[in-house]
């Protein structure tokens, strides 16, 4: 018997059981639609935080607490607001390139609007090292910072939560139990996926954020390198300056390729864990189509002796009830494709977590599917195939 006409014979058998055909690949067809949806999520996301830190410029260093572990959890941040300073004056070509920060949250009130805000406190500088600009009104003073002024500068949704419809340049809001007077708006970022959501910002002097959240430290300091060509001598020049005070265990200074490189490695284990997750429905969908097609070959005993009498090899019916496997695992591979592809396209349209489809996941989905098949469909077929056609012409 051809290829073709076992396969011809292995699809009309399958179109005789409709019914049963469809309840097995069920297990497949979720198998194959959870691996691809949830991959694209996985990759979204990976995209998603890798575009946000790209956004904050290519020559961005970061000085961070610890001794750059990532994997280690956060580390207790050791940085004074005198090391941003002697930082500034180390590095190489001027002053103005760094700025540190002291990160909080806290309940904002205005005017009986109230929500949970991301509050920074922020050196002279912060604005320019991360390229944000302010839309209305104006940013905070060198003598703000210096005097701790009770002065805030929103972001673009915080201003309009806790002003709807009103200009809040000159209005107060209250942070705790402490007034600050607005003046100015920051421009405005766009919400993402991930991560604080960055137009819920508050920026207040860092020193009356110290005094805020009762602390005297620095939670992190970020140098802009004039060019991406001295962004190592930058980072010497850093690592000098705080050396003079810090041990070298209590900081790191990184890049923005070395945390994209980090932050990508972690997500992209989550993804293949999400996928190994998604491909047990795969298995317990193989285990389903064994099942099933070896209740096939027990019904069909009398017509696989009938065939065999009749002069089909032991390999002709192996052949075709492989195929059998293989086409109902491959079709549940193929409708499952579609839901997922379908699934990914919804999420990354309604929901506000990012979906990216990727090649690979749709060929290990449609490779693993038919596979499937392959494995689980081997013992029925062998089966089948050494059936004593003498013995199934009796078998009742």
């Amino acid at each position: 018997m051809s290829l073709r006409e076992s396969l011809r014979v292995a699809m009309q058998a399958l179109r005789a059981n409709r019914l049963r055909s469809a309840l097995t690949t069920l297990g497949v067809l979720i198998g194959v639609m959870s691996v691809v949806l949830l991959v694209a999520i996985g990759q979204g996301a990976r995209s998603e935080i890798t575009g946000a830190i790209e956004g904050l410029g290519s020559n961005l260093l970061f000085v961070l607490p610890g001794d750059g572990d990532f994997g280690g959890g956060p580390q207790r941040s050791s940085f004074q607001l005198d090391d941003v300073e002697r930082l500034d004056r180390a590095l190489p070509g001027g002053e103005g390139r760094a700025a540190g920060y002291v990160i909080g949250g806290e309940a904002v009130q205005a005017e009986g609007n109230r929500f949970n805000a991301t509050v920074f406190g922020i050196t002279e500088n912060y604005l320019g090292v991360v390229d944000r600009t302010v839309a209305r009104g104006q940013s905070l003073s060198a003598s703000d910072i210096a005097t701790g002024r009770r002065v805030a500068v929103l972001g673009a949704t915080s201003a309009e939560t806790l002003f709807p419809g009103q200009d809040p340049i000159g209005r107060t809001v209250s942070l705790g139990a402490i007034r600050y007077r607005v003046v100015g708006v920051l421009d405005r970022v766009g919400t993402t996926a991930f991560g604080p959501d960055v137009d819920r910002q508050v920026l207040i002097p860092v020193s009356a954020a110290q005094r805020l959240f009762g602390s005297t430290r620095i939670d992190a300091i970020f140098v802009r390198a004039e060019s991406t060509v001295g962004i190592e001598a930058d980072r010497e020049a850093a690592r000098a300056a705080l050396a003079e005070r810090l041990d070298e265990e209590e900081f790191s200074v990184v890049s923005q390729d070395e945390i994209i490189g980090v932050v990508g490695d972690i997500l992209q284990i989550l993804t293949w864990v999400l996928a190994a997750i998604a491909g047990i429905s795969l298995l317990v969908g193989g285990v389903g189509v064994s099942n099933i097609m070896l209740v096939s070959v027990s019904e069909r005993t009398r017509e696989i002796g009938l065939r065999k009498a009749m002069g089909a090899r032991t390999r002709d019916i192996t052949r075709q009830f492989l195929f059998e496997a293989v086409a109902l695992t491959g079709l549940g591979g193929v409708v499952g494709l579609g839901l997922g592809i379908a699934a990914a396209e919804v999420v990354a349209a309604v929901a506000p977590v990012p979906a990216e489809v990727t090649w690979w996941s749709i060929a290990l989905a449609l490779g693993v599917s038919v596979l499937v098949g392959l494995v689980f469909g081997v013992l029925p077929a062998r089966r089948a195939g050494q059936l004593d056609p003498v013995a199934a012409l009796r078998h009742e």
